[in-house]
C-alpha cells in the first residue's frame, strides 16, 4: 500500500503499512497451532482444557461427521450456542467440511432464530444441551430446512472430578427431554473419523461465515464473509499489536505459544469476539478461557473477576460496558486483576473517565477501535501503546485498509481532512456482500479511485494527526453495551402486539450501557394496557438487549405526510429532555 495522510507521526513504530500472506482458508489457523504447538493449551473451561491437538482431532471429526450428513460445499451450517468449549471445534470443523457457517446469537427467541434459519438456509444446527436453549432450538427449526440438530453437553469439558460432583448434584445444564433423531455431540465425535473431506477451499471467493447484522438499513441481513476476510484481518491485528510485556521494555508483537491467556467475555457468535478473541489466540497458539455467561456470579460479574486473578488473563477484548462493570464491581479491590496487559475496546465509545479509572486498577493499555459485522469487524485502531494512541477516536485505518470520508448525497466525493461525512472502507476484510440482498449491496457499496468501498452508515472525520472521529450515526440503529439494536427490528415485534396500533423505537442515553432503548407505543381505539404488559410481550419476544428499558404511550405519534413515523422528532425530544 502506498502512504497515506495517516502514515504519520503517530503510526507505530515498526509497524508495517501492509500485511502479506493471508490468502488461505480460516481453518489452517487451527491446523498450524496444533502443527506447532499440539499439546499447547487452546481452551479454559471450568478448569478443564483441550490441547491444540485435541481441538484439530475434534473439528476433523466435525467436518468428517457433517460430510456422512449430506453437507457439500457452500452448505449453511448454523451454531446456536454461548461461548463453550464446543464452540472452536464445530466452528472449524464446518469450514473443513467446506460448510458455511452461521452464528446465532445464543438469547435469540425462537422466532428469531427461526428467521435466520429460513434466510440463511441452514441445514443443520448446534444447539446447547438446557432447558432454555435446546427448547427454542426444537421450536426454532419447524418450517425450516434443518434436518440435523447436534446437542452439545458440558459435562466431558469438566475436570473429571467436577463432571461426576456436578452430574451426581444435578448441576451440569441439560434439556428436559431430547426429541428423537438428535444427536448428542459427544456420541457424535466417538462415531466419527478425524479425516476431514478433501474441499478445494478459493478463500477470496468461498464464504467463511454468513452473520445476521442489520447493517445500515435495520433488517437483518446475513453479512457474507470470506475466508480472506478473516485471515486478512487476523495478520492485519497481529502486525498492529505491540505490547509491553515486562516492564521496563519496549513494545513488541504479542508473545506466541502459551504466553498470553484471552479472556473469552466477549460473545464468538459476534465478529468482534471471534476474530479478535478466538481466532487471534489460535493465531499465535495462546490460551483462550470460555466464559459462557460474563453476569455470573454474586454480586454479577464476579466469575469474570475471578477468571482472570485464577488464569491470569493477559488479553481482553471488550466492549466499554465490561470495563465499566469492572471498574464499579464493588469487590473489585479483593482481587488481583493485574495481569491484564492489553485490552481492545470496540463496540462502542469508550468514556474517557471509565479508560483512565480502569487502566489505573489494573495497569493495562486500553486501544479503541472500529469495525462493523460487514468488516469481519476491525478497520480502524488506536496504536496500542497509551504514548500515541488518541482517547475519543477510533484510532487509524489498520494495515492494508483504505478509508474515506465522502459525502452523504453520493457517498462518491471524498471531503477535505476535518470535514463530516460518511465512513466509507476498502480493504481485503470488507464482505463479499449481504447474503441474497443484490439491492440493497447496489446502495451499499461505491466504486471509487477504481476500488471498492463499503459505506458504514457512520459519519465522521480525520482530525489534523490523521485520527478518525466519529461524530454520528446516519441511520437509526442504537448501540445498547456494544450490541447494535435496530429500531424497526424491535417496531415490527411491537406491532404483532394485539392492542398496538403504531410504535416508533429510538435510543436515549444510559450511563451503564450507552444507550437504552425507548419505545413510543400508540395503541389501537378503545383499549387499554398497561406498561408491565408490553413488557412481558417484549421478553417473550425478543432477546434481552432488544427490549426497550423504557415505554411510553402517546395518544398520537408523529408523522411524516406518508404516514411514516418519525423517529427523528422523538429523538429531538428525549435529547431535549437531557439538556434541561
Amino acid at each position: 500500500m502506498e502512504k497515506k495522510p495517516w502514515h504519520g507521526a503517530r503510526w507505530p513504530e515498526g509497524v508495517a503499512f501492509d500485511v502479506q500472506d493471508y490468502n488461505q482458508p480460516v481453518y489452517t489457523l487451527l491446523d498450524e497451532a496444533a502443527r506447532q504447538y499440539p499439546n499447547n493449551v487452546y481452551t479454559i473451561f471450568n478448569d478443564g482444557t483441550r490441547t491444540y491437538a485435541q481441538v484439530k482431532d475434534a473439528a476433523d471429526r466435525i467436518a468428517w461427521f457433517l460430510a456422512s450428513r449430506g453437507v457439500k460445499k457452500g452448505d449453511r451450517v448454523a451454531i446456536f450456542l454461548p461461548n463453550l468449549p464446543h464452540y472452536p471445534a464445530i466452528f472449524f470443523g464446518i469450514l473443513k467440511a467446506g460448510a458455511v457457517c452461521v452464528t446465532c446469537n445464543p438469547l435469540y427467541t425462537a422466532n428469531e432464530l427461526n428467521y435466520q434459519l429460513n434466510d440463511s438456509g441452514s441445514t443443520v444446527v448446534f444447539c446447547m444441551d438446557h432447558p432454555q436453549f435446546y427448547k427454542t432450538t426444537v421450536d426454532a427449526i419447524k418450517d425450516t430446512d434443518v434436518k440435523t440438530v447436534v446437542v452439545c453437553n458440558v459435562k466431558s469439558y469438566l475436570p473429571t472430578l467436577k463432571g461426576l460432583i456436578g452430574g451426581l448434584l444435578g448441576k451440569i445444564p441439560k434439556a428436559d427431554h431430547h426429541e428423537p433423531g438428535h444427536i448428542m455431540f459427544d456420541d457424535m465425535l466417538k462415531q466419527s473419523q478425524p479425516q476431514p473431506p478433501k474441499v478445494a477451499i478459493d478463500p477470496m471467493e468461498d464464504l467463511a461465515l454468513v452473520i445476521y447484522s442489520g447493517g445500515t438499513t435495520g433488517v437483518p441481513k446475513g453479512a457474507s464473509l470470506t475466508h480472506v476476510n478473516f485471515m486478512y484481518d487476523v495478520a492485519a491485528l497481529d502486525e498492529w499489536g505491540r505490547l509491553v510485556h515486562e516492564p521496563g521494555q519496549k513494545p513488541e508483537k504479542l508473545r506466541r505459544g502459551g504466553f498470553h491467556t484471552y479472556l473469552g467475555v466477549l460473545p464468538w457468535y459476534h465478529s468482534f469476539g471471534m476474530t479478535v478473541c478466538m481466532l487471534s489466540a489460535c493465531g499465535t497458539g495462546n490460551k483462550m478461557v470460555c466464559v459462557p455467561d460474563p453476569r455470573a456470579g454474586t454480586p454479577p460479574f464476579t466469575e469474570v473477576l475471578k477468571i482472570v486473578q485464577k488464569h491470569k488473563c493477559t488479553i481482553m477484548p471488550a466492549v466499554p460496558t465490561i470495563f465499566v462493570a469492572f471498574i464499579n464491581h464493588p469487590l473489585l479491590n479483593q482481587f488481583d486483576v493485574t495481569s491484564l496487559i492489553g485490552c481492545f475496546s470496540g463496540g462502542a465509545p469508550l468514556p474517557p473517565e471509565v479508560c483512565r479509572q480502569f487502566e489505573a486498577k489494573t495497569g493495562a493499555v486500553i486501544f479503541e477501535g472500529y469495525g462493523l459485522s460487514e468488516t469481519a469487524p476491525v478497520a480502524s485502531s488506536n496504536p496500542t501503546d497509551a504514548k500515541n494512541r488518541k482517547i475519543g477516536s477510533i484510532g487509524l485505518p489498520i494495515p492494508g485498509t483504505d478509508i474515506k470520508i465522502v459525502d452523504l448525497e453520493t457517498g462518491i466525493q471524498e471531503l477535505p481532512q476535518g470535514q463530516d461525512g460518511e465512513i466509507a472502507i476498502c480493504g481485503p476484510q470488507v464482505m463479499k456482500g449481504y447474503w441474497q440482498r443484490p439491492e440493497v449491496n447496489a446502495e451499499i457499496f461505491r466504486t471509487i479511485d477504481g476500488k471498492r468501498f463499503f459505506l458504514s452508515g457512520d459519519i465522521g472525520h480525520y482530525d489534523e494527526d490523521g485520527f478518525i472521529v466519529i461524530t454520528d450515526r446516519k441511520k437509526d440503529m442504537i448501540l445498547v453495551g456494544g450490541f447494535n439494536v435496530y429500531p424497526r427490528d424491535v417496531e415490527d415485534i411491537l406491532f404483532t402486539h394485539p392492542k398496538v396500533a403504531l410504535a416508533a423505537v429510538v435510543g436515549v442515553p444510559d450511563a451503564k450501557s450507552g444507550e437504552a432503548v425507548k419505545a413510543f407505543v400508540q395503541l389501537k381505539p378503545g383499549v387499554t394496557a398497561a406498561v408491565e404488559e408490553i413488557n412481558d410481550f417484549c421478553k417473550e419476544n425478543m432477546a434481552g438487549y432488544k427490549r426497550p428499558r423504557f415505554i411510553e404511550f402517546r395518544d398520537q405519534l408523529p408523522v411524516s405526510n406518508v404516514g411514516k413515523v418519525l423517529r427523528r422528532v422523538l429523538r429531538d425530544e428525549e435529547r431535549a429532555k437531557v439538556k434541561k
